[in-house]
C-alpha cells in the first residue's frame, strides 16, 4: 500500500507516518523538513508549499514509480495571526490560504496530470471551518474553502473517495499557541483549555482505524471525527 501526505515535519503529519509505517505502507512526503527519526524510511522531497511552480516538478521526482496511491492525506497547515478580521491584514491571509487551500490544488491538479490514480484522499480539515470563532479568522477561512474544494473535487474524481476531516484537539505545536493566545478576548481559547486532547499519535491511530468508516460517507463530505 502507498501513501502519499504532505507536512510530516512535526505534530500530526508526522504521526500519521509513524502510524503508517507501522500497518505496512510505503510512505511518499512532501514537506519543509524531515524528522530525523523518519530519515531513511520514506520516500521524502523538500519542498515549500507556497511555491506552486515547484510542486509539480517536485511531486513527479518524488512519485516517478508511481501510478497509483492507495491513500492521499493533504495535512500541511498553517495557523496564521490570531488576532480581529480587521487587525490582520490581506497579505498575512493570503500566506494561510497559500499553504492551507492553492497548495492543495496544485497537488490535486498534478496528480492528474500525471495519470497517477488515488484510492482514498483525506484532507485535513477542522472545526474552525463551520465554528469560525473569533480570533481564527484566515485560518477558519481556509478551512472552509478546503471542504468546498474537496466537495468540487469529489465531483470530478468519480474513482477516489473524498473526505474533509476535523480531527478534534491534538496536541500539535499549531493547538499549543492557540492555547497561548487571550482567553478573554477569545472565548474558544478558554474552551480549549478545558476540553479533552489527544496525542498526535492516539489521533493519528484513530484516523488510520477509521479509514474504512469514512468511506460510508457520500464522497466530498465534511465529517468531524468527534462525532462518530
Amino acid at each position: 500500500m502507498r501513501l502519499f501526505i504532505t507536512g510530516v515535519g512535526s505534530g500530526l503529519g508526522k504521526a500519521l507516518v509513524l502510524e503508517a509505517l507501522e500497518r505496512g505502507y510505503e510512505v511518499f512526503a512532501l514537506s519543509r523538513r524531515l524528522p530525523a527519526e523518519l530519515e531513511g524510511r520514506i520516500h521524502f522531497a523538500p519542498c515549500d508549499l507556497r511555491d506552486f511552480e515547484r510542486i509539480p516538478l517536485t511531486l513527479k521526482k518524488l512519485l516517478d514509480s508511481s501510478d497509483y496511491l492507495d491513500l492521499v492525506i493533504l495535512n500541511a497547515g498553517v495557523l496564521g495571526r490570531f488576532g480581529d478580521m480587521r487587525e490582520i491584514p490581506l497579505r498575512s491571509f493570503e500566506e494561510v490560504m497559500s499553504v492551507n487551500l492553492w497548495a492543495n490544488k496544485v497537488i490535486l491538479d498534478t496528480l492528474s496530470d500525471l495519470g497517477i490514480g488515488v484510492g482514498q484522499l483525506i484532507g485535513i480539515s477542522s472545526g474552525a471551518a463551520v465554528n469560525c470563532n473569533r480570533g481564527w479568522n484566515a485560518y477558519a477561512i481556509s478551512k472552509a474553502a478546503l471542504n468546498c474544494l474537496l466537495k468540487l473535487y469529489a465531483r470530478e474524481m468519480e474513482k477516489t473517495h473524498v473526505i474533509a476531516l476535523a480531527p478534534g484537539l491534538v496536541l500539535t505545536p499549531m493547538l499549543e499557541e492557540v492555547m497561548r493566545q487571550d482567553e478573554e478576548r477569545f472565548p474558544s481559547v478558554r474552551r480549549i483549555k478545558e476540553s479533552p486532547k489527544r496525542t498526535p499519535e492516539e489521533a493519528a491511530r484513530l484516523i488510520f482505524q477509521l479509514l474504512p468508516r469514512l468511506r460510508e460517507f457520500e464522497s466530498g463530505s465534511f465529517v468531524d471525527i468527534r462525532k462518530l
